[in-house]
């Protein structure tokens, strides 16, 4: 009886550990980082939808207002209004804000994110 031994495949117990060691620190990196992107598609969103708004954007200092009132219901910490930069050519309006977020991740190692939203 010539024996076809079969092979075994599949993933060994020390493979199995390697790899969901990688993945775990993979969604807790990203865990860390959701609240940032969370915060800078919402900051996006308001300057987009001020822009848009011809009541709110009447003067600089209607658009720096109207983006306080978001913030503090949104709560927005990383940019203020006094921190938007609106441009006015025309009968357009283009606010943008720049910023960066430090987040740690462990020990002595971050992540710096630098965001740029800008109104369409």
């Amino acid at each position: 009886m010539g024996g076809n031994m079969n092979k075994q495949r599949g993933v060994s117990l020390s493979g199995l550990l390697v790899i969901s060691a990688l993945v775990i620190a993979v969604l807790i990196i990203g865990f860390k980082l959701f609240p940032a992107y969370t915060e800078y598609l919402a900051i996006r969103k308001a300057i987009s939808e001020i822009a848009k708004n011809p009541e709110e954007r009447s003067s600089i200092g209607g658009i720096q207002a109207a983006y306080e009132r978001r913030s503090a219901i949104e709560d927005f910490k990383s940019v203020r209004g006094t921190d938007l930069e609106i441009d006015r050519p025309g009968d357009q309006v283009t606010i943008a804000a720049n910023w960066s977020v430090k987040v740690p991740l462990f020990y002595n190692v971050s992540a710096c994110l630098d965001f740029n939203a800008r109104s369409q």
